[in-house]
């Protein structure tokens, strides 16, 4: 992805990025998925060492023989 910003300065100092709309909605998209990883990261840490059961046995629990 590339962004076409246009910068302006006040003073000789960049003060601000203004960037086309479209831009933007990528932009801001691609910071919601990384903090969806990062959470998914965070709660897969969380849930390392908890017990597990085989799917099997989850499936025998609702689906009657």
């Amino acid at each position: 992805m590339s962004i076409h910003p246009q910068i302006i300065e006040k003073n000789g100092i960049k003060e601000f990025a203004v960037l086309p709309y479209q831009e933007f909605l990528e932009i801001q998209q691609i910071l919601e998925d990384f903090e969806d990883i990062q959470d998914l990261r965070e709660a897969k840490a969380e849930e390392f060492n908890a017990p597990t059961r085989p799917l099997s046995q989850v499936l025998a629990e609702f689906i009657p023989k």
